[in-house]
């Protein structure tokens, strides 16, 4: 049988009886384990992990603003794989703020007094520390993986799926609902628009006070291993003076233990706070060594296909064990201090199992200071409070402003 583009497949909705107003938004119950969550892309969620949302720039009252409404966005590596159109929260007052201009709306300026970043400490600070304690656990045992924890802030516009189109019109007719929006599948789009990242480069980077700390070119080589059912390999890999692969570390997917994900409502840029844990592979075996080394020399460098790579008919495979399912190309500049490390990257990623692919400008930000400080043994949660306090004032005046972006 011919292959069929995913695009152009005959959906199997058709036949289906129309959902009732009672399902039109999934339910969502907050201590059900997420370990198994999103497994086909291999986003993996501790046993015991928090994922959780809520939106600062509310009424005094805690309702949403009249001026904050649901709007659909095209996304085409989104609808692709989902065939829906996610809705992000717009608020039509900041979007005629001027890009980079901070706030000179007098309304803007009166929800600013009541000073966010508190308000976003206060709800994620007890989730962050007994997250930690769990993963601290973790870390004392000595096996073949080494895990190292990670706090990151992470920049876009948070997409809200899971409704029936046939529910989407009843959704967007109501006023915005904070109980329902809880309820839906979220999703980050961290895709930035080159303006911002020239002014995180030219200005940002100055104010925060990092240093230029290396740049590096990488291939993220994905493979699937049959005796991981459950996790994806990364191996990182560099070119060396003979124009191929050759991979130096070996990774699994990182294990998120806390997301949170805030809406913005006064700025045109969400935040995400994750704490996860980065799993290093430290002693494989001759046998993987070469299965690996096997299948990543065989890549051949393409600039002209998503992700820069591609392999001969055939070659995708090493053995029983390890598949080719996707490839990332990255180019990142990392900038540090003491407390963080700030990355600004261009991504290239093809994923092999779907057919898509996206080329994309991200910045982040790992609040390195913290971890260290939640690492320390009987670390005072006012210290963590302060250390958490300070970034998120950091990240609210300097990192959430941009021009409009899934408009």
């Amino acid at each position: 049988m011919a292959y069929i583009p995913p695009h152009k497949r005959h959906s199997l909705d058709k036949g289906r009886q129309s959902p009732t107003e009672e399902s039109l938004v999934p339910l969502f119950k907050k201590k059900l384990s997420l370990s198994n969550r999103n497994r086909s892309r291999k986003i993996v969620y501790a046993d015991h992990a928090i994922s959780r949302w809520f939106a600062v720039g509310l009424t005094d009252s805690d309702q949403f603003p009249s001026h904050i409404h649901l709007k659909p966005v095209s996304l085409e590596s989104f609808e692709r794989q989902s065939g829906e159109k996610p809705l992000i929260l717009v608020n039509s007052h900041v979007n005629e703020v001027k890009c980079f201009s901070f706030v000179d709306n007098s309304e803007l300026r009166e929800n600013c007094l009541r000073t966010p970043w508190l308000i976003i400490a206060e709800n994620i600070q007890q989730d962050l520390l007994s997250s930690f304690e769990i993963l601290r656990k973790e870390m004392h045992y000595h096996g073949l993986e080494k895990v190292k924890p990670i706090l990151v802030a992470r920049f876009g516009k948070i997409c809200f799926h899971g409704i029936p189109l046939v529910g989407l019109e009843r959704v967007q007719e109501k006023q915005v609902n904070e109980t329902i929006l809880r309820q839906l599948k979220r999703s980050l789009y961290t895709n930035i628009p080159a303006s911002y990242m020239e002014n995180v480069i030219d200005e940002v980077i100055l104010k925060v006070g990092v240093d230029f700390e290396e740049e590096k070119d990488i291939y993220h080589v994905k493979l699937s291993d049959n005796r991981r059912p459950d996790s994806i390999v990364s191996c990182k890999c560099c070119v060396n003076t003979d124009k191929r692969l050759q991979f130096y570390k070996m990774e699994l997917n990182q294990v998120r233990q806390m997301v949170a994900d805030i809406s913005c409502l006064d700025k045109n840029l969400d935040l995400r706070l994750m704490l996860c844990s980065k799993r290093i592979l430290t002693a494989p075996t001759d046998d993987e060594i070469k299965s690996i080394n096997d299948l990543v020399s065989s890549a051949v460098l393409d600039s002209d296909v998503k992700g820069g790579l591609r392999w001969p008919l055939g070659k995708t495979s090493s053995g029983n064990r390890y598949s080719v399912v996707g490839v990332w190309h990255t180019v990142a500049r990392s900038y540090s201090s003491s407390s963080l490390r700030l990355k600004v990257r261009h991504a290239d990623r093809c994923d092999f199992r779907s057919g898509t692919g996206e080329a994309t400008m991200e910045i982040y930000l790992k609040l390195k200071g913290i971890v260290s400080e939640l690492q320390e043994q009987g670390a005072e949660s006012d210290s963590v409070s302060n250390m958490l306090k300070d970034n998120l004032k950091l990240i609210w005046d300097n990192f959430l402003c941009c021009e409009p972006i899934l408009t």
